[in-house]
Order: structure tokens, then C-alpha cells, then sequence
């Protein structure tokens, strides 16, 4: 019996991929890992220095240093930008498309008519852009965070609206719209003033609520991703139920993903919690694929919060730790990340960055996984591992592994 630990470590680049100048010149410099060590010289994540985390960051920073036992790579982004979403459909093994774009503005009067029609009370704030603004309680307009005209936000004050209701919203708002992403969510506010207080203008063509500064992640966040355009029989979760192998998805990765064979641990966010319960599961009998997002790191990205970032690494090396501990031979951790966040390149999105690749299991020596071109080589790794059918995209680094594991593989 074997299992497979995929930590998506949310937003923890390893330095700006080499077509920014070119696509992202505001992410020029951007090396999200590298600057909270530069920030914090003192900061130790011992599991993660262990794991190679300096050998993919490509030089020595602090006071950690690079190890000679650890199997590491990096992997690049194939998807356009740097996108939670997509990059978790991309670990999972879809080839990404061209996104589309348009903003907020495009498509507001379908929405507006859509949220009436189904009796809801709308209202639009804004002079030449517009946002709505639904049950006193409720904006609806362009993400600010992610990159302009690829996602639109629904963001709530749950002290005035229950989260199924913004849910249902939601979902009026997908059924109209074509862009990648719609995300519901809200926190406990004092005031739904909060929100409005938190409206801005980007580039003269996009609105919406700069979430962290609305304070909505601060007090009861509760978020669903609703995606569109993702073909779930071609990732992994699919692939490995033909082979019988149970998926669980913890954290965002559970929002996002779709796992209808499987367990999906949705609506959490806290750290601790999440890797409580990844710890479990994997503790369970059988074999089986778990994959856990960690969001906390990409909030503290958004909030430009070195602070807190680096306090949210050290509880995730720690657990990383209890996980290890717990694992037996043939089994097999990842730990990488989907993009970047850098909180001190001087803007509060996402950073188009190539991310860590560090594998553990019980008993590997050293080894170099290279450059992959593609997160998806994570999710056809795991399908290999357990002898299931590859997933539509990326390639395997399992025989690397073999070459230096004594434990072997699923069996």
C-alpha cells in the first residue's frame, strides 16, 4: 500500500520565469522565496532545507543552506500568467489554453439582468466603470488580485448575507459569463461599507474590491472557484479511479478541482487545520493520491505581509515534518508551489515565477529533476506511480527516482 503527498505551498516561487520581460515586465525581479529570506536572514525552515528548497532557489540566502541528500528540480508555468486555478488544473495534468479576457464591464448588463430576474436587488456603484452591487451586501465586479480580465470576483459580507446565498450568486454569475474563473467568497465584517470602501480602478477599464483591503479574508472567509472550460476526464483524480486509487484534495486545491469519485476537504483555509487533516488521510489504510493546497501563504502575498508569510512557513515546514514522519517506504512527497507572490516586488497580484520541485521518500539519495516544462509533470508522475494511464499532459520524473529510491513504488 502506497501513498502519493502532492503540498502545493500557494504562490512560494523561486524567481521570475525567463519570458517576463517580454509578458509581465511588472513581475521583473520577482523571486518570492528569495526575498523572504533576504527580508528574514535568520528565518531556519530545517525540513524544507532538508527538502533542497536552496537548491531550487539556485543560491544561498541566510542562513540556510543548500543539501547534498535532496531531489530537486524547478518547474516552469505553461499556463499563461501566474493563476491559482490554472495552475492547479495544470499539476493535474491539463494542457492549459489561451485564456480569455475581457473585463467586468463587458458583460454587465447580462449579469445585472440575470441577478434581477431572479429577484435579487442590484444596484451599480461607480461613475464610467461600474460594478453591481446586490442586497446591500454584495459587490460583483473584476478580480484585482489575479491577472486583469481573467477572473470576476462575487465579494460578501457574510454579516449580512449567508455564504449559500453568495454561492447562489455565484452561480447566476457563471452561468453568464465565459472568462476562466468566477470566485464567490466573503468574511464576517463589520460593515458591508467595508466593501464598498475597498473599490478601485485599474488601467481605466477594470473595477472591482481589493479584497485585502476590505478586510474580507480576516474573520470567517469562506471561498468557492467555480472554473470553466475544464475537462475533468483527462486529470489525474479521473485517471486514478479507473486504477481504483482513491484522490482526497484538502484545501483550495479541493475548491477548484473536481473530484467526484473522491474526498474533497473544500472551504478551508486555517494551516494547522489543513495539514491536520492531510496527516490524516494519509495515516488511513489503502493507497491513495492526496493533494493539499496552502492558501495562507498566498494571502499573505496579497497583503504584501512579509510578516506573516514567513511566520505561515515555518507551521507549514514543521508539519512537513510530521508528514514525513509518517510515511513508510514506497510512498512519495512533493512539495512545490503554482506560482508566485512576491510581497515586496511592489504590487499585491501574482508573480509569474518558476516554482520549487522537492520529492521525498523514505530512503532516496540525491538527484537533479532538472527544468520541467510543465507542472503537469507532477500529476503525470503520480498517475505513473501507480500505474494508472497518463494524464493529457506532462511527462513523468518517476524513473529518476527509480535510479535512486530503494523503496520502490506501488505494488
Amino acid at each position: 500500500m502506497s501513498k502519493f503527498v502532492v503540498v502545493v505551498i500557494d504562490s512560494f516561487g523561486v524567481g521570475a520565469m525567463d519570458d517576463v520581460p517580454q509578458v509581465r515586465p511588472e513581475d521583473i525581479g520577482a523571486n518570492t522565496c528569495g526575498h523572504i529570506l533576504q527580508c528574514f536572514p535568520q528565518l531556519r525552515l530545517p525540513v524544507l532545507e532538508k527538502l533542497g528548497l536552496i537548491n531550487a532557489l539556485g543560491f544561498t540566502e541566510g542562513a540556510m543552506q543548500s543539501s547534498a541528500s535532496a531531489v530537486y528540480g524547478t518547474a516552469m508555468l505553461q499556463h499563461e500568467g501566474g493563476d491559482t486555478f490554472m495552475g492547479h488544473q495544470e499539476i493535474l495534468g491539463t494542457r492549459p489554453q489561451p485564456p480569455l479576457r475581457m473585463p467586468f464591464s463587458a458583460v454587465i448588463d447580462d449579469v445585472e439582468r440575470a441577478l434581477i430576474a431572479d429577484c435579487w436587488q442590484v444596484e451599480r456603484k461607480g461613475n464610467d466603470l461600474q460594478y453591481l452591487w446586490v442586497n446591500q451586501a454584495v459587490a460583483i465586479g473584476d478580480n484585482l488580485e489575479a491577472d486583469l480580465g481573467q477572473v470576476f470576483n462575487i465579494s460578501a459580507n457574510l454579516n449580512a448575507i449567508s455564504f449559500e446565498e453568495v454561492r447562489v450568486i455565484g452561480e447566476i454569475v457563471r452561468h453568464c459569463v465565459q472568462v476562466g474563473r468566477v470566485i464567490a467568497f466573503g468574511g464576517f465584517l463589520e460593515s458591508s461599507q467595508q466593501l464598498l470602501d475597498a473599490a478601485e480602478e485599474k488601467l481605466g477599464q477594470y473595477i472591482g474590491i481589493n479584497a485585502p483591503r476590505s478586510g474580507v479574508y480576516q474573520h470567517g472567509f469562506q471561498v468557492v472557484h467555480m472554473g470553466f472550460g475544464v475537462n475533468a476526464s483527462v486529470q489525474v483524480p479521473q485517471k486514478l479511479h479507473e486504477v481504483n486509487i482513491k484522490t482526497v484534495l484538502v484545501g483550495k486545491v479541493a475548491d477548484i478541482a473536481i473530484n467526484p469519485h473522491g474526498v474533497s476537504y473544500q472551504n478551508l483555509v486555517d494551516t494547522q487545520q489543513i495539514m491536520d487533516i492531510t496527516l490524516n488521510e494519509l495515516q488511513k489504510p489503502g493507497d491513495i493520491f492526496i493533494c493539499t493546497n496552502i492558501q495562507e501563504t498566498d494571502l499573505a502575498g496579497h497583503a504584501q505581509d512579509v510578516d506573516r508569510y514567513a511566520e505561515r512557513l515555518q507551521v507549514v515546514d514543521e508539519n512537513l515534518g510530521r508528514l514525513m514522519s509518517a510515511m513508510q517506504p514506497g510512498d512519495c512527497l512533493v512539495v512545490m508551489a503554482d506560482h508566485g507572490n512576491d510581497p515586496t516586488i511592489g504590487h499585491s497580484k501574482h508573480t509569474r515565477e518558476n516554482v520549487p520541485l522537492l520529492v521525498w521518500q523514505p530512503g532516496i539519495t540525491g538527484a537533479h529533476l532538472g527544468v520541467r516544462t510543465t507542472l503537469s509533470d507532477v500529476g503525470a508522475t503520480v498517475c505513473d506511480f501507480f500505474s494508472a494511464s497518463a494524464p493529457q499532459n506532462g511527462t513523468s520524473f518517476l524513473p529518476l527516482l527509480h535510479n535512486t529510491n530503494t523503496g520502490g513504488n506501488h505494488g
